[in-house]
């Protein structure tokens, strides 16, 4: 697969400033927030040229750049509130198949829009607020031919890969005599919502509820330092979910997310647990990992697959000697737990490549909660109760993985 490069026609990546008015508010606290609050969005034209319109409240900076295969326009803008009207961004319009929205890190706010082939920023504008209109951020696409999307790629993408870079503060690992480190990685959040259920659930949502509820529990016991890789609604990278917990000195790290399956297959239930392996265990698993893998994509963060390539091999062969061991040794003893209170998919240990386990030096797994696409599952991951068990659970779990650890330490 080629390198993946990104441009943008606003030269030399200038910030588009634009002078955007208060709009009246209803409320005292809607007037007061200090970051803009992007209140509708939509497309317009066809595929010789499609528009996008953002109307947003106050003066923001804009950074409007393009990333390829796929194809996406990614909009950063800094602090920026989305009250979007429900279900906007999923018709498609002319070059546009799909846009969305949230956050992107701490103060940093993203609108991605998907294209369906090579294309050109024609042109970036914003029309001041007049009378009773709003202010509006306008980006014009037109369709090119794959050498001049790729040249365009090419021009700019030192300047992106400066821009694209989310920095976190260096932790120190802690001592040998402190309390193990355990990172829970709340899959998904901000601009990529992940799964969502028929009844409009979001994977974002019911991982990171269970994510505070499962580190309430883990601290309850005062046997660990519990880290979340995020908080709240806020997206980050899978290769900095990996860097994070690698910083904090984890010993171990739990990827929480919920499945989706089509209509069709109405009876997938219940928990999954997975490990890191370069071949996948079924076709389930290869297919799971790959929609997991495109988290970042689905954000609008460039993925340098070429390279890649490199380091997963070399991941892979370290993640299969002694960390991987204690992988499959933690994921046994949660399917174990599960197992035993009716709670999984299957008892079947999977894998797959799966970029967020890829740290050598951390025993790794992935946590498949339940399925958005059956009802019952659904009731259960927004249940406080289900909640409760299955927290209470996986505590017990990696009490038993430590346990063993400390028992016959190494594995």
């Amino acid at each position: 697969m080629r390198q993946l490069r990104a441009w943008s026609l606003v030269p030399c990546l200038a910030l588009v400033t634009f002078a955007l008015a208060l709009l009246p508010a209803p409320r005292p606290t809607l007037a007061a927030q200090s970051g803009a609050i992007a209140q509708d969005a939509r497309l317009a034209g066809d595929r010789e040229r499609t528009r996008f319109i953002a109307d947003l409240s106050k003066k923001v900076d804009v950074n409007v750049f393009a990333l390829g295969d796929p194809y996406r326009v990614i909009v950063d803008a800094a602090d920026v509130s989305f009250q979007m009207p429900e279900g906007i961004g999923n018709e498609t319009v002319g070059l546009v198949t799909a846009f969305r929205y949230g956050l992107f890190a701490q103060g940093k706010s993203r609108i991605v829009l998907d294209l369906s082939g090579p294309f050109l920023i024609d042109r970036t504008f914003v029309l001041a607020p007049r009378d009773d209109q709003p202010a509006r951020l306008v980006i014009d696409l037109v369709p090119t031919d794959e050498e001049t999307f790729l040249a365009k790629l090419k021009e700019q993408r030192s300047k992106i890969a400066e821009a694209e870079k989310v920095e976190r503060p260096a932790v120190s690992p802690p001592p040998n005599d402190a309390k193990p480190v355990v990172v829970l990685d709340p899959g998904h959040g901000g601009v990529d919502p992940g799964a969502k259920s028929a009844g409009g659930v979001q994977e974002k949502d019911v991982v990171l509820a269970f994510a505070k509820r499962l580190k309430t529990k883990l601290e309850a016991t005062d046997r660990y330092q519990v880290f979340m890789t995020r908080e709240d609604d806020t997206f980050l990278p899978l290769k900095e979910r990996v860097s994070y917990a690698q910083k904090k000195g984890a010993g171990l790290f739990v990827s929480l997310h919920a499945d989706y399956f089509p209509t069709e297959i109405d009876d997938a239930r219940g928990a999954t647990v997975f490990t890191l392996s370069e071949e996948a265990t079924d076709d389930e698993a290869r297919a799971l990992a790959a929609k997991e893998n495109f988290s970042d994509a689905i954000a609008g963060v460039e993925l340098p697959k070429d390279s890649d390539e490199v380091v997963t091999n070399i991941l892979i062969d370290l993640a299969q000697r002694e960390t991987n061991n204690r992988s499959v040794v933690l994921a046994r003893s949660i399917v174990g737990e599960l197992a035993a209170n009716g709670r999984l998919h299957t008892k079947q240990l999977r894998s797959a490549g799966f970029r967020v386990l890829k740290a050598p030096d951390v025993p790794s797994v992935l946590v498949e909660l339940g399925f958005l696409s059956n009802e019952d599952d659904e009731k259960q991951l927004t249940s406080d109760t289900w909640r409760d068990r299955m927290a209470v659970s996986i505590t017990a779990a990696i009490d038993n993985y430590f346990a063993k650890r400390i028992a016959r330490a190494p594995f």
